[in-house]
């Protein structure tokens, strides 16, 4: 008899059908969510990424959330694009520690032309590791989207943040559409596309499912979906900001595996101060892929030990980079954007 696909791939998706699942019962939720998981994934299994800032702080955008915007005073300083071999170094580092993939990340609106060799050097260097990798640049054009591309980027991450209805309360230098297009550069350009959003940020229910609905209705379903809970920095807009329920933050990945079920759903910013607890409800609601190491970007995130320690109590074991090449599976790990997470 034909197998039966219980969680179809859907482009179509209504907000009143998202909000639905979020209103289930909570353990409702988990079961359809972990089903979903089970159908593409080994559940015990979580990609491991390491995360570098390549180009830190002195970015001209205004978001709400990012200790990287310039015009905010959080004690980020700019720096200027590290040299390919420190990148490569902290490559071999990473590799060490156990990541199968290395993503980049550069505070910038949109690389500038004469950027692209340089991160093009590093991309084909770190990819001559063995080491899968990804980057976060901002805006590209599509030639740019090609070069990158042609040095071996595997992924390119450019998160649309939040729902469309919200997105103008905490971005105003660029709009929704400029990210669209970007994705869509991307994935002209033959690279697997990474791309969530953040939660936390003063948004309602019906915001947070219009986020997931948004990017289930892309053309095509990001490979993987980064989900960040915003850790507040102060001398950003939203610091003060009233905290997420943390079982509003479990429904929302869950609902994210439910409507993306062959995308990677990561643990992103925000996991520094989740408790051991918080972090295994998530996976058992479909996370399966987090950062490792003790910094993304300019900000916190759990050590590797913490980490490690993690895995044995739940019996759960890194993701073996083959496997996340299945293209059966069309999986992908990148990165979230610069500076979702507070000022280490």
């Amino acid at each position: 008899m034909p197998e039966v696909v219980a969680f179809p791939i859907r482009h179509d998706w209504s907000r009143s059908e998202v909000e639905a699942l979020f209103a289930l019962p909570f353990t409702e939720l988990l079961h359809r969510a972990a089903s979903a998981h089970r159908q593409h994934f080994d559940p015990s299994e979580v990609q491991v990424s390491t995360l570098l800032s390549v180009k830190t702080g002195g970015c001209p955008e205004d978001c709400a959330y990012c200790p990287q915007a310039a015009r905010y005073h959080t004690g980020v300083d700019a720096t200027k694009l590290m040299d390919p071999a420190e990148v490569v170094e902290k490559a071999r580092q990473a590799k060490a520690a156990g990541a199968s993939r290395f993503c980049m990340g550069a505070a910038w609106r949109s690389p500038k032309d004469r950027d692209i060799p340089k991160v093009a050097e590093m991309i084909r260097e770190v990819k001559a590791l063995g080491l899968e990798t990804c980057a976060t640049l901002g805006m590209l054009s599509g030639g740019q989207a090609r070069a990158l591309k042609d040095a071996g980027l595997d992924y390119y991450n450019h998160n649309i943040d939040t729902d469309p209805e919200f997105y103008g309360d905490v971005i105003h230098t660029r709009q929704m559409q400029d990210r669209f297009d970007t994705l869509a550069r991307v994935r002209d350009a033959g690279m697997k596309t990474c791309c969530g959003g953040i939660v936390g940020m003063g948004e309602s229910r019906r915001q947070r499912a219009g986020l997931l609905m948004t990017l289930a209705n892309l053309p095509a379903h990001p490979d993987s979906v980064p989900i960040n809970r915003l850790v507040q920095v102060e001398g950003t807009p939203l610091h003060g900001t009233v905290e997420l329920d943390p079982f509003e933050f479990v429904r929302t990945v869950a609902v994210a595996r439910i409507l993306m079920p062959k995308s990677m759903v990561r643990l992103s910013a925000g996991r520094e101060t989740m408790s051991d607890e918080l972090q295994a409800l998530c996976f058992a609601a479909g996370a399966n892929s987090i950062f490792h190491g003790e910094k993304l970007l300019t900000t916190g995130n759990p050590d590797t030990g913490r980490d490690q320690a993690l895995f044995e109590r739940l019996g759960l074991r890194p993701m073996q980079v083959d496997a996340v090449r299945d293209d059966s599976i069309d999986a992908c790990t990148a990165t979230v954007h610069a500076g979702i997470t507070e000022a280490a």
